[in-house]
């Protein structure tokens, strides 16, 4: 049983060492206001001088203490060391050293300044002087922050000791000064915290000397202020005048005696250091059994679960360098084969790879640009505002050009943010399948460095094609943007708008006739046939009649003007009423805003204004629509070939590159590699 506590420490150097304490296992924890006397307890078990000392608050990391008995009677066994964990097998036969590196590994994580933290020092002592036992030195409970310690100083320091005390698993060394009332003693009111019942639960109370004259701790040691189940130890420490002046823990031990005998006759055998010692470790022996069988369960099933990881990672690797050629072949492959489509894992349940892409492009994209109406955020006013911007100080004859460019390139530059939307989909599809093939390749579950490295340079190669694509996708929205191509097969031009509008016009009015009778309707055929005969001679002419007159004949330009001699007195009608006769000065106009321009409402737009507004929006909806073909056309190709098969192209060749230049290749293994390459076709 002996082998118990030692076989304890072996599991929890393995548990500190990986960082994690997977298991809750048997240990003691000291706890106690600071200055209560905790680390004079620890060092009468040790009987050695090896833990800081000082003013305020010394103990600033939690100290795991494992004490290792050794036989007197073997080879080394009366020498007495300290090794830390931290430090490997460096022995310290010198225990102020030990107190010097507990010294600087409490200043190199927790500052110089007072402050303190929860990562652990791990120290353990060889000693033939000692008994086996473990604990753990907590930080000494404080309310009042001083140099860098936080504004709630007190919580976090609550909280990291019951960190330790909650281990069901752990015994709880309450350390009490005897000057003070045990009723109000804050290492008491914490064990009770998390051990209601007080299995766990030892007292030690220090500092009997020190109580006032004609008082005694009688009462408490013999638990009738606060009962404790496990028991209540008194124990006398070196006084501040002791340790200035060295004097050696043994005969500080023999003075603890002599002073139990003189003072508690009755409890000689209950208490001093040496009784501790041994009631803790028959405490920690007979706890360390309670849970020996929850243990050996626990550990049995962690060793199943890791082997069966293990098994996952196959056989170890004895050349390294075939091995990753495979995995990064394998790997590129599989992401070129997702991407195409003929991988041997095909998804059933969602759309992946390039199957993913192709529904982006046709599906996605499609509809979104579909959904783009040519005519949005485009008013009635902000066309013929654009048409009397086009024409200067000039009336206008004809509906300017300019004008159907000016607006059509705006609503042009709106398949922009589709387009680049587009790229930014298949960029994350790309990024999908990166995780995809690194779940369904067997080498890259077992070498998870690589996996990452992996993942790390293929992104990094998929983000540096997204600039490139984002300009050319950009670019193809600036190249329809340069130049209007009024002259393409499939813009239906001015003239089949006319016509059309014409029509409309000549069937609204029949169906108006309908409701008036018979001689009115009579005089206003022959109005309507007045007003239809000019435009359709007109209408009958090529290209754009209204733009100027080019395209069109000298007669058919001279017709227009003179049916639309009326029609321009009524379209600058709406104008002139807006005004009068009075200049802008006698009026005390502002020049100042330019955009103030009277403009005639939806409901008093008259005939030539009704035409040229119609005439503008089927012409910017005509090449719209040929315009929104050739970006959903392009776009696709674009990405296809500056992001897609870049990638595909590239990918063997930038892992290759990338991760062989951290690995130190054998003379014989680059002829593997050549001839490996040249097999692939990569050179």
């Amino acid at each position: 049983m002996e082998q118990l506590i030692p076989t304890i420490n072996k599991l929890q150097d393995v548990f500190n060492t990986v960082g994690r304490e997977y298991i809750q296992l048997p240990q003691i924890v000291v706890t106690g206001t600071q200055s209560s006397g905790k680390s004079s307890v620890l060092e009468s078990l040790v009987g050695r001088d090896f833990l800081p000392r000082g003013t305020g608050i010394v103990t600033r990391r939690p100290l795991i203490l494992q004490l290792i008995h050794t036989d007197p009677d073997s080879e080394g066994g009366e020498v007495e060391y300290g090794k830390f964990l931290h430090l490997g097998d460096q022995r310290f036969t010198d225990f102020l050293e030990i107190r010097d590196e507990i010294q600087r590994e409490t200043d190199r994580v927790s500052g110089t300044n007072k402050g303190i933290s929860s990562e652990p020092i791990s120290l353990k002592i060889f000693s033939p002087h000692v008994l086996n036992l473990t604990l753990v030195d907590t930080p000494g409970i404080t309310k009042v922050p001083i140099g860098d310690q936080p504004a709630d100083i007190e919580k976090q320091m609550r909280e990291l000791v019951l960190s330790y005390t909650k281990n069901p698993n752990c015994l709880i060394l309450a350390v009490s000064p005897a000057n003070q009332d045990l009723a109000t003693s804050e290492a008491l009111k914490l064990a009770k915290y998390v051990d209601s019942q007080g299995n766990r639960t030892l007292c030690v109370c220090t500092k009997l000397d020190l109580m006032d004259r004609g008082t005694d701790a009688m009462d408490a040691l013999m638990g009738r202020v606060v009962p404790v189940k496990l028991g209540i130890i008194g124990v006398v420490n070196r006084s501040q005048h002791d340790i200035n002046s060295n004097k050696p823990i043994q005969t500080a031990i023999k003075d603890e005696m002599l002073f139990f005998q003189r003072k508690y006759p009755s409890l000689v055998g209950k208490c001093g250091t040496i009784y501790l010692a041994r009631v803790l470790n028959k405490l920690l022996i007979h706890h360390i059994k309670e849970c020996l069988p929850e243990l050996k369960t626990r550990i049995n099933v962690m060793i199943a679960q890791y082997q069966t990881v293990l098994a996952t990672y196959g056989e170890p690797v004895d050349e390294k360098g075939p091995q990753l050629l495979q995995t990064i072949t394998k790997f590129a492959s599989t992401y070129c084969d997702t991407i195409e489509g003929t991988a041997k894992d095909i998804q059933t349940a969602e759309l992946c790879g390039g199957a993913r892409i192709c529904y982006i492009f046709h599906e996605t994209f499609g509809r979104t640009l579909s959904s783009v109406d040519p005519l949005e955020g485009l008013s009635t006013t902000d066309i013929l505002t654009a048409i009397r911007n086009a024409t200067g100080p000039r009336p206008a004859l004809f509906v300017p050009e300019i004008a159907f460019e000016l607006l059509v390139k705006r609503q042009i530059q709106r398949l922009q943010d589709p387009s680049v939307r587009c790229v930014e989909l298949v960029y994350d599809e790309l990024q999908r399948i990166i995780q995809h093939c690194g779940r369904h390749i067997r080498d890259l579950n077992r070498f998870v460095k690589l996996h990452d490295k992996i993942v790390e340079v293929v992104t990094a190669l998929l983000r540096t094609r997204l600039q490139p694509t984002n300009q050319m996708v950009e670019h193809l929205i600036s190249i329809e943007l340069a130049y209007i191509n009024t002259n393409h097969p499939d813009f239906i031009g001015g003239a089949t708008v006319v016509s059309d509008w014409m029509q409309r016009e000549t069937n609204q009015r029949r169906r108006n006739r309908q409701h008036v009778g018979e001689g009115k309707a009579g005089g206003e055929k022959d109005k309507d046939k007045k007003s239809l005969v000019k435009p359709d001679s007109a209408v009958t002419s090529s290209g754009f009649w209204l733009f100027g007159g080019r395209g069109g004949r000298k007669d058919d330009s001279a017709a227009v003007a003179e049916s639309e001699a009326e029609e321009d007195k009524d379209y600058d009608a709406p104008m002139m009423k807006s005004s009068s006769v009075d200049t802008p000065v006698e009026r005390g106009w502002s020049f100042v805003n330019h955009t103030d321009v009277p403009l005639a409402g939806a409901q008093d737009l008259t005939s030539k204004q009704k035409m040229e507004v119609e005439l503008i929006e089927g012409l910017i909806k005509s090449y719209f629509q040929i315009v929104k073909k050739n970006i959903q056309d392009s776009v696709p190709k674009a990405v296809m070939h500056f992001l897609v098969n870049h990638v595909k192209q590239k990918i063997q060749s930038e892992l290759v590159g990338a991760l062989y230049k951290v690995i130190m290749l054998s003379s014989s293994f680059w002829l593997f590699l050549l001839l490996y390459t040249i097999g692939c076709g990569l050179v």
